[in-house]
């Protein structure tokens, strides 16, 4: 298998088990209780961060109750996601910037909306960020100071920005004790 299949396939499992656990009414908690492992496991493996081994993917597939046959040959019916609810928004940050992704499961995305969330002191790093496209935001709470090329801004809730990604920046929240959340949107998608 090359390594495109096997990303495939990973992406494949990844849909398959969400498809599959909310056909049955299912929580990624309660899967998690059946099978014996942690609604985290869950998520990272619907999040396409880890690919469970097969023996891992037959437990929890007896939860439901399901083959690994039936599993890989049902049809998904694809429905067109309109609505990300708060719990279905993948987390594409770290422990300090939190990055929600609205419409993760749309497919050829022409544009990335995030909603995006700064822990007290937290910032994108000590280089600057440089990639294609253009970005902009409105920032909802706290503070966010925004650096871009040699200029630097301290932007309060109801504040906005936008710029070209092409030109270095960075995030930065300045308060020791406020969290800073931001909606922003990025085109072409960078998530």
């Amino acid at each position: 298998m090359t390594r495109s299949e096997s990303v495939a396939m990973s992406i494949e499992v990844a849909t398959r088990l969400q498809y599959i656990r909310k056909k049955h009414g299912l929580s990624q908690r309660e899967l998690a209780k059946r099978a014996g492992v942690t609604n985290g496991t869950i998520s990272l493996i619907e999040q396409n961060r880890v690919s469970p081994s097969v023996g891992s993917l037959k437990k929890l597939l007896e939860c439901i109750p399901m083959s690994l046959a039936e599993f890989f040959t049902f049809e998904v019916e694809v429905a067109r996601s309109v609505v990300s609810r708060r719990a279905d928004m993948p987390n594409l940050g770290n422990g300090s910037i939190e990055f929600y992704l609205a419409g993760s499961s749309v497919k050829d995305r022409n544009m990335g909306i995030l909603r995006e969330v700064y822990q007290p002191l937290a910032d994108t790093g000590p280089e600057m960020l440089v990639h294609t496209g253009h970005e902009g935001g409105v920032i909802v709470s706290g503070q966010i100071e925004l650096t871009v090329e040699s200029s630097t801004w301290l932007l309060d809730p109801g504040d906005s920005y936008y710029f070209e990604s092409r030109l270095p920046h960075r995030f930065r929240n300045p308060s020791a004790d406020a969290v800073c959340e931001i909606v922003s949107a990025n085109s072409p998608p960078s998530f």
